[in-house]
């Protein structure tokens, strides 16, 4: 379930820690996000964000 390459500004699609990647591939800082909140900025065009560690939670799943 690892999403790439989701653009700023956009929802989440789970929860989880969000790694800043470049308009070169280069990696930055993480942030942690819920599903359904909004990815923060970049520091300019061109930046996505991959989910790298998906929070081991039951938010999404329809649990208890």
């Amino acid at each position: 379930m690892q999403k790439k390459n989701l653009k700023p500004g956009t929802p989440a699609p789970a929860s989880g820690e969000y790694e800043r990647r470049g308009p070169r591939g280069g990696h930055g800082p993480e942030a942690t996000v819920p599903k359904g909140h909004v990815l923060p900025p970049g520091p300019g065009p061109g930046y996505s964000y991959d989910l790298v560690r998906p929070a081991r939670n039951q938010s999404g799943r329809g649990g208890k």
